[in-house]
């Protein structure tokens, strides 16, 4: 038996309609599987960061969706960075990182060899990349933006969200492609962030009472392509200011994730009147074209064209669910990450 304790969280009631920490989800410590546990091609690994992403409150609704709901009882679903520490496939060796998606949130546990993804990282990369701009949010930045938004040079692109995980590569995506870019957040210092060390064109606190007035002037040749990730009184304000053969790319409606009642825009109609396209989209609607998005984005990191901002929990795994919260209010600059294990600390079965 195994000396190791391990660490699952696991889902324990439905949130309604808000996550609370201690209620929603439930703590279990168990003996950690080891290396005489695995079948063939399988591989144990120890997670080192978890994703924290505001998809996962979807998850947690009991609703068709794009994935199954997670079941009450079930360890929570979400991606991580994991170093291997056992393998019996091939394709791995103990000390490789590897990235996975599934129900994570524990600190050992062991994986098909085909759900194991390995972490390739290039120059100017470090590890938690392989969550972020190399990751599923900036898979999902690169393909909603080129293959929805599709901007073109001199092109009005908004970004809501834009100083969270995805909407930050989103909005950089479409400065390389040579659209002006106005970026949308809700704290002055995120604003700063997008116009100092982003290079959007304007940038916007959605909190200053002049943001309407201010949305207004920023956009005087109206919007060509809007990122939309958080929906509700931001979506009806861009809808009002849509170019004719606008594109609103739909990747998430976060405002409305925790909301007892839904907010729709009230002036959908302009989606016929300007011809709109308003397309909703997942990044798994692209899993085929994974690599070629990986290799685009590393490119840019590693040419400086990509910047990024991380906020990491730390704790270990018993502070997820409280991170989860933060994300919720908005705590996060960039990608929101757990730390489980440093990666600096050694290995152990």
């Amino acid at each position: 038996m195994s000396t190791r304790q391990n660490l699952s969280i696991h889902l324990a009631e439905r949130p309604n309609p808000y996550i609370v920490p201690g209620q929603t989800f439930s703590q279990r410590t168990t003996p950690a599987p080891t290396a005489s546990d695995l079948k063939p091609d399988q591989v144990l690994v120890e997670n080192l960061y978890l994703s924290l992403d505001p998809a996962m409150r979807g998850w947690l609704n009991d609703r068709r969706s794009y994935v199954p709901p997670v079941q009450i009882g079930e360890v929570m679903r979400g991606g991580s960075v994991a170093r291997v520490l056992a393998s019996t496939s091939p394709q791995f060796k103990e000390g490789d990182l590897v990235t996975t998606f599934g129900n994570v949130w524990t600190e050992v546990l062991v994986l098909p060899a085909a759900q194991a993804t390995p972490v390739r990282l290039p120059a100017n990369a470090r590890v938690t990349d392989a969550m972020g701009v190399l990751g599923m949010t900036g898979l999902t930045a690169y393909f909603g933006m080129l293959e929805i938004g599709q901007p073109k040079k001199g092109e009005t692109v908004v970004v809501s969200g834009a100083a969270g995980a995805t909407g930050s590569v989103a909005a950089q995506i479409a400065k390389i492609y040579g659209a002006r870019v106005v970026g949308i957040a809700g704290k002055d210092d995120k604003v700063k962030w997008l116009t100092e060390e982003l290079g959007l064109d304007v940038a916007l606190n959605y909190n200053d009472p002049d943001f309407k007035e201010k949305f207004k002037q920023a956009t005087p040749d109206y919007v060509d392509v809007f990122w939309d990730n958080v929906g509700g009184e931001q979506l009806e304000l861009a809808l009002g200011r849509a170019n004719k053969f606008a594109r609103f790319v739909e990747c998430g409606m976060i405002s409305q994730y925790n909301s007892a009642e839904a907010v729709g825009p009230r002036n959908i109609m302009n989606v016929v009147s300007q011809r709109v396209r308003l397309q909703g989209f997942i990044v798994f609607d692209f899993i085929e074209r994974y690599d070629e998005g990986r290799k685009q984005l590393a490119q840019w990191l590693s040419e400086g064209k990509l910047q990024r901002k991380e906020t990491i929990i730390k704790g270990g795994l018993k502070a997820a669910e409280e991170g989860l919260l933060q994300l919720f209010k908005g705590q996060n600059t960039g990608k929101m990450l757990v730390e489980i294990k440093n990666l600096e600390e050694g290995a152990k079965l």
